[in-house]
């Protein structure tokens, strides 16, 4: 319960920060910010590959 409580203010939040990061950016040099950018909770990117050698090296010695 804690945890949907949390999530549902950063939405909050993170709507109110993109408004404002959008009203005070340079239309011509970046592009618009969405409320997901300044959300902590929101899925971000996809889980990195790495081959077995690397793996091998980073977790056995």
């Amino acid at each position: 319960m804690a945890e949907s409580r949390t999530r549902d203010a950063w939405g909050r939040t993170s709507s109110l920060m993109a408004l404002l990061a959008n009203c005070n950016r340079d239309p011509k040099k970046t592009r618009a910010y969405r409320p997901s950018d300044f959300d902590p909770f929101s899925k971000t990117g996809q889980p990195v590959k790495a081959d077995f050698n690397l793996l091998r090296e980073v977790f056995v010695k």
